[in-house]
């Protein structure tokens, strides 16, 4: 349907690469959590028909959600339906959160009568350095069509060309602060769901079996662990993947069995998080992991390779143990200690909680919303239907 102009909120279109349970959408369900919904119309178009996970969550929080209807995020029938879209919506803003939707928005909206374009916004969730040469060439090129960029680390600024920094602010999005808290209090219930005794140390990572997150390393380190350690461990891994179907392999190759139990994906995160005891991240390529902040927000002491942004959260001996990325022994070492240690733990713990504390989700969402109000109010876009 086309806007009749009848509602007074700009309509802030979040544009994103596909809606399967990874870190940046996840972002995209806070923030439809947390929105102000009395100020603004929230809308979510998505490229890829076979990554809906979060659609009926976005949709539970009151967004609309529109498939783009493409496989592959390269294939520009999705440019089409977005064009389409934009014609029909009249959006005041488009925030886009994926790289090769960003160069498409960007080509896109040069295309429309200029009354019509809306102001673009884009955030950059992982370093530069994980795109294709490709991507970062468009990327590069195109760049300047947008009115705000952000980034979601220090770290991730830096990957950017030099010559870009200076346009990108750094906002830090964080997690539920209060869904922490809640997930907390439900510890030894869940816990007794998973069927671990009190004694049980349990090790959670929340990552999806790609190939920036270096399963093999986490299984080998896993495996030493487990080997190795004097107390009853159990390792928990939430996530799914392309790789799945070699990672499992290779987890029975290794005789893991129901000692490193993989989950898939799950709505329950904060639940599972909340009943562990460390929290493993054994990336060779991040932004800042969400999984991350939520990790600190529940109060997990944090054993993590030294990539991205996770150096800006974790400060050694206060709330984790920091290890070079590609390393499985230094990642074994550094979970034994706190495995063994439950008095390290504990000190970790308090560490890892009073930090998480920063990562309030609703500080972020307010300061993007401050872009979305300031490019609403300089958007001026004409009522009735316009014919495509």
């Amino acid at each position: 349907m086309a806007d009749t102009g009848e509602d007074p909120r700009p309509r802030i279109l979040w544009l994103i690469k596909g809606l399967g349970p990874g870190g940046a959408e996840r972002l995209l369900v806070t923030a439809a959590e947390l929105g102000s919904h009395s100020e603004f119309r929230f809308e979510v178009a998505f490229g890829l028909d076979w990554k809906t996970a979060l659609v009926e969550e976005l949709r539970a929080c009151g967004v609309p959600v529109t498939c783009l209807g493409v496989r592959r995020g390269w294939d520009p029938r999705w440019v089409i339906a977005l064009r389409r879209l934009l014609l029909l919506r009249r959006y005041a803003v488009v925030h886009v959160h994926s790289p090769v939707m960003a160069i498409g928005i960007r080509l896109l909206n040069a295309t429309l009568p200029r009354r019509l374009r809306p102001a673009l916004i884009s955030t950059e969730h992982n370093s530069w350095s994980s795109h294709s040469p490709l991507t970062r060439w468009a990327n590069r090129v195109t760049f300047n069509a947008d009115r705000v960029h952000l980034a979601v680390s220090e770290d991730t600024r830096q990957s950017l060309p030099a010559r870009l920094r200076p346009q990108v602010e750094v906002v830090v999005h964080g997690t539920s602060l209060a869904e922490a808290a809640l997930a907390r209090d439900r510890r030894m219930e869940t816990r007794k769901l998973l069927g671990a005794p009190e004694d049980e140390v349990l090790v959670i990572t929340v990552a999806n079996l790609r190939a920036n997150k270096a399963y093999p390393d986490l299984l080998a380190a896993a495996r030493e662990v487990l080997d190795r350690a004097s107390v009853r461990c159990r390792f928990l891994a939430v996530g799914q993947g392309p790789l799945e179907a070699e990672i499992r392999e290779l987890h029975g190759r290794m005789g893991l069995a129901d000692r490193f139990l993989m989950l898939g994906a799950r709505t329950d995160v904060f639940d599972l998080m909340a009943a562990s005891d460390i929290f493993v991240l054994a990336s060779v390529v991040e932004g800042f992991p969400v999984a991350l902040m939520e990790a600190l927000a529940i109060g997990l002491p944090v054993v993590a390779t030294s990539v991205g942004g996770v150096p800006d959260a974790i400060r050694p001996g206060v709330n984790g143990i920091l290890v070079p990325p590609s390393s499985p022994d230094e990642l074994a070492e550094a979970l034994l200690s706190l495995v063994k240690d439950g008095s390290a733990r504990q000190s970790l713990a308090d560490g890892a909680r009073s930090s998480g504390a920063g990562f309030d989700a609703a500080r972020a969402v307010r300061r993007v919303e401050e872009h979305y109000r300031e490019l609403a109010a300089q958007v001026s876009l004409p009522r009735g239907k316009v014919a495509v």
